[in-house]
């Protein structure tokens, strides 16, 4: 039996390749206990360097912390969704005047690195025309532009992935462009462009981090001034655990709840074929 685009293993390459599995595990759990031995034998997990947790007020820091963060990519997000679905929609018009613009903004905010353009918002728009922006919408706003930036190219390319026949067949039954897009094209190309929408969602989270630089007291800004706390010990990488386990807590959250999303946009996947089908009988009957 053979694939497509490679023959399928025999019984010698397939106990090559789990020898070489084995193999590779054994050296990276080898190397993760080399990893936490050296932790161990250096002190890092002794009590003392873990006794700034239990302090109440440090859990305060820490919360508040936490939510500047999912503030900041909660606004960015949907922000960044909008912006995407705009600049998306602009790029995909047919007028010259429309498409042209749309995409000059798209690549050049897609160019541009999100650090300057929080530069620029922060220190920049202040100095050069008088317009002080706070941190947080320097934060957000540089989000906005370079991930939303980013998703209108994804939107874009999703919505031209879909079968040319599922539009034709929609213009052939008389529906506008606004009508084919709403209703034929968007529908289809959301269910497939969902994972590359969650990934970058999943940017705009970890990218709230910059905004320690410009002093947005997020979560990494309170890492740095807790680690940096000789009367608790220093313990930046005690720190650094602690904010890495948050940052991947709010990761599965997102994925949790875009699984339950998708869930919701796949429901009923039999009676959607059948109106695709009706649809391309219709137009073929045209």
């Amino acid at each position: 039996m053979s694939s497509v685009l490679y023959d399928v293993p025999g019984p010698a390459a397939r106990a090559r390749n789990r020898t070489i599995g084995i193999v590779g595990v054994a050296a990276l759990v080898a190397l993760l206990g080399f990893v936490l031995w050296r932790f161990y034998d250096s002190g890092a997990f002794a009590p003392r360097m873990w006794e700034w947790i239990t302090y109440i007020n440090i859990q305060y820091l820490l919360l508040e912390a936490l939510w500047n963060t999912i503030r900041a990519f909660l606004v960015a997000a949907v922000l960044s969704l909008l912006f995407g679905a705009v600049f998306a929609a602009g790029r995909l018009s047919d007028h010259t005047l429309v498409s042209v613009p749309a995409t000059a903004v798209v690549e050049f905010f897609r160019a541009v690195p999100l650090l300057i353009l929080i530069f620029i918002l922060y220190f920049g728009m202040s100095q050069g025309l008088g317009i002080d922006i706070s941190a947080f919408w320097a934060v957000v706003i540089g989000l906005m532009l370079y991930n939303g930036s980013v998703l209108a190219e994804v939107f874009r390319a999703g919505v031209n992935a879909v079968p040319r026949g599922q539009r034709e067949a929609a213009y052939a039954l008389g529906l506008r462009k606004t009508q084919v897009m709403t209703n034929v094209l968007l529908p289809q190309a959301v269910r497939s462009m969902l994972p590359t929408i969650l990934s970058q969602l999943v940017v705009v989270l970890k990218d709230t981090a910059l905004g320690f630089i410009i002093l947005y007291p997020e979560l990494l800004y309170q890492a740095r001034f807790l680690g940096s706390q000789n009367q608790l010990g220093a313990p930046i990488l005690q720190v650094a655990i602690v904010i890495a386990v948050i940052y991947i807590g709010l990761c599965l959250i997102l994925s949790g709840i875009s699984r339950l999303v998708e869930k919701r946009l796949t429901k009923g996947p039999a009676a959607r074929t059948t109106d695709t089908g009706q649809v391309g009988a219709t137009a073929g009957a045209l």
